[in-house]
């Protein structure tokens, strides 16, 4: 392993990530690196690390993972920053960019935009997946608070690449996520661990959609809980297939298209910086920015 690491930092919507290319030399991969450089006081800080691999199916393979170490089959958000870098690199703005979950095309615009097609979402229970069967996903026996009178209940839950669990609320600012989130990722129905979200119908074709991520916690936004929030609305009747969701970050576009089931989701990317990464131990991180 080189002593000089490059590594970009990179955000959707706030929701950052350090991108590693393990495609030119190796890189450590173990839960104490990762979660020494996503460490926002020692380290580079971020919600995810981001390592590139190559992809005998994909102009590249995205390999994710959270803050705590932990994998994870997709992200909404980094894959709009990696399809920008993939498509600077090809020289092209159509890219395909292979995850856990899939083989997700994406298609650069010149405004800074990027379009994602996310896939179909996961809508069976053991798809999920769930520890037991619920026939209807779009509502399930789940509350939080006391039985006669509970804080929240009946969410939905969907899988768009990672598990989703979202409480749908009159008020999202009633709700402190951040004191039942991990309750709720750690919840034995959810064998995998689950993204937790409250999502707020706020117009026709608009949402607003706070999550709580598994291995990460609150962040300013999540791409594949915008995806889950908004078909499980249009599940539900509350909205149509193609709606705004708005983020603490800011807003995508998600469109549920009815020709092939697929998600698309539409926003923003940015390059914060790039820099060099020293790795002198499994606990010590050094940063040089460029």
């Amino acid at each position: 392993m080189a002593d000089q690491i490059p590594f970009r930092k990179m955000n959707g919507l706030g929701n950052d990530f350090v991108v590693l290319d393990a495609r030119v030399q190796d890189l450590p991969r173990d839960v104490a690196t990762i979660s020494a450089i996503a460490n926002r006081e020692a380290g580079i800080g971020c919600d995810q690390v981001i390592v590139l691999e190559p992809s005998s199916r994909a102009d590249l393979f995205m390999r994710i993972y959270n803050a705590d170490g932990s994998q994870v089959g997709a992200c909404g958000n980094a894959t709009r920053c990696v399809a920008a870098l993939a498509a600077v690199e090809k020289e092209r703005l159509s890219v395909k960019i292979e995850t856990e979950a899939g083989v997700l095309p994406a298609e650069v615009g010149a405004d800074g935009m990027v379009a994602v097609d996310m896939g179909a979402p996961r809508l069976r229970w053991d798809e999920i997946p769930l520890s037991e069967e619920f026939h209807d996903t779009k509502r399930i026996e789940l509350q939080l608070g006391p039985i006669d009178d509970p804080v929240l209940h009946s969410p939905a839950v969907i899988n768009v690449g990672n598990p989703h669990c979202i409480f749908f609320v009159d008020d999202i600012s009633r709700h402190d996520l951040s004191r039942f989130g991990p309750l709720v990722e750690n919840y034995p129905l959810f064998p995998e661990r689950v993204n937790v979200s409250l999502a707020q119908v706020t117009g026709e074709d608009a949402l607003k959609v706070v999550t709580w991520e598994r291995g990460a916690g609150l962040t300013k936004a999540c791409g594949t809980a915008a995806c889950a929030a908004a078909v499980s609305a249009a599940r539900r009747k509350l909205t149509g297939r193609k709606v705004q969701v708005s983020l603490p970050g800011g807003d995508l576009i998600i469109d549920w298209r009815e020709d092939n089931d697929h998600i698309l989701m539409i926003g923003p990317y940015a390059l914060d910086y790039e820099g060099t990464l020293t790795h002198g131990g499994l606990q010590e991180v050094g940063i040089t920015e460029g």
